[in-house]
């Protein structure tokens, strides 16, 4: 079984300088269209991004997946080829054990870098990147693995 949800609003306070009545109205990601394979995440408030400039966006979301399941995480698109709007490591990777991490219960954020010429606005809504759930594989001859996530974004080094 797989789902978003909102991480506590602890976390969210820690990562924003939003309120409890933002934090109550945001949305979980979802898919646009029946046929849609990405799942859309909305900016929590509005913010801009300079050319050159990067910036590491919260995104309130947690999300549970099966073992053998990654969220991976891509710049919309229409943001890239319109506005030159790059995700700063191309495709984000949300491995299962990400979700409920004891630094920050498994709080996505993005990194994005402005490579255009002009400043991009967003509004609060707007949506920003897009998830895919896939499976994925592993070696039948990999030796056993013990080690367990301790901590939250870029933790395994």
């Amino acid at each position: 079984m797989r789902y978003f949800e909102k991480v506590s609003f602890e976390q969210f306070s820690k990562a924003t300088n939003l309120s409890k009545e933002e934090y109550n109205k945001y949305n979980l990601p979802k898919r646009s269209t029946k046929h849609s394979a990405g799942y859309d995440f909305e900016a929590l408030s509005n913010f801009s991004i300079k050319p050159g400039e990067i910036l590491k966006i919260p995104t309130g979301i947690k999300v549970n997946m099966e073992d053998d399941e990654v969220l991976m995480i891509f710049i919309r698109s229409s943001l890239g080829v319109k506005n030159n709007l790059r995700m700063c490591n191309q495709v984000g990777i949300i491995d299962s054990d990400y979700y409920n991490n004891e630094d920050n219960e498994g709080h996505i954020f993005v990194c994005i870098q402005n490579e255009g010429t002009e400043v991009k606005e967003f509004k609060q809504g707007d949506k920003i990147v897009q998830g895919i759930f896939t499976k994925f594989l592993t070696v039948s001859n990999e030796e056993e693995i013990n080690n367990h996530r301790q901590g939250g974004f870029g933790s395994t080094n």
